[in-house]
């Protein structure tokens, strides 16, 4: 690779990291576009009713009937477009402490009297004293200890709407969720995914974080202030290759 091409990577490298920080250049970070959305896209292509009795008119002015319009209607989410509410609260602690102590120690003796008679032709020639019968030894020591601790506490209160993107053969629901709140020039995002039970849906049509699986949580933000926290794309990249 001569310097050309290193010049035209480094170039896309950078133009890339940077595009996101345009956005934001003298003005507040944009909001990611509702239209363009998977949640959107859900809503608007709906898929197979659940059941065959799904597509039978009913009397609207009926009490029991089977829709979730009516006032003893089951409201929760059931099908793909669907909105249903997400609590996230965590409170967890973790505290983890490790020590390690370990020795070592060893002795090793080599002699080779017998080679060939090749110890004794130069046992001849060396000075008084001196001999090739025990002509290696090794001593060896080695000792090391460790100590580890981790003290983490988290703490996370929230609130947020997620779409039912599609409903699983088995019944389980996969769910998706955004939402975005700016202040001033910073722009916070919450976002969360995963999979859930219809029968772990509250009448309320709430879940909580604990009951959705392989669920993904991701509370962060872009703008000014995240910017000059973040380390440049240089530096990023020089920490990841030097090796020192």
């Amino acid at each position: 690779m001569n310097k050309l091409h290193v010049a035209i990577c480094l170039g896309i490298l950078a133009s890339t990291a940077g595009c996101s920080k345009l956005d934001h250049l003298g003005k507040p970070p944009s909001f990611t576009p509702i239209d363009d959305s998977t949640e959107h896209e859900a809503m608007m292509n709906l898929g197979l009713p659940l059941t065959a009795d799904s597509t039978r008119p009913v009397d609207r002015a009926s009490l029991w009937s089977a829709g979730n319009t009516s006032l003893l209607g089951d409201r929760r989410a059931m099908q793909r477009g669907d909105i249903m509410t997400v609590v996230i609260e965590i409170d967890e602690e973790a505290k983890i402490t490790n020590s390690t102590d370990r020795s070592r120690s060893g002795s090793e003796s080599l002699g080779i009297p017998h080679l060939f008679g090749l110890p004794q032709r130069i046992n001849n020639s060396l000075p008084d004293g001196a001999s090739l019968d025990n002509a290696v030894s090794l001593n060896s020591t080695g000792q090391s200890g460790g100590t580890g601790s981790v003290n983490r506490k988290e703490e996370l209160t929230l609130r947020v709407a997620a779409t039912v993107m599609q409903v699983m053969p088995n019944g389980v629901l996969e769910i998706q969720g955004s939402q975005e709140v700016r202040v001033n020039f910073e722009l916070r995002e919450l976002l969360v995914s995963g999979f859930v039970r219809p029968q772990d849906i509250s009448r309320r049509n709430e879940i909580t974080y604990d009951k959705i699986a392989a669920a993904r949580v991701s509370y962060g933000g872009r703008g000014q202030i995240t910017d000059v926290q973040q380390p440049r794309i240089g530096q990023q990249v020089l920490d990841a290759v030097l090796p020192f």
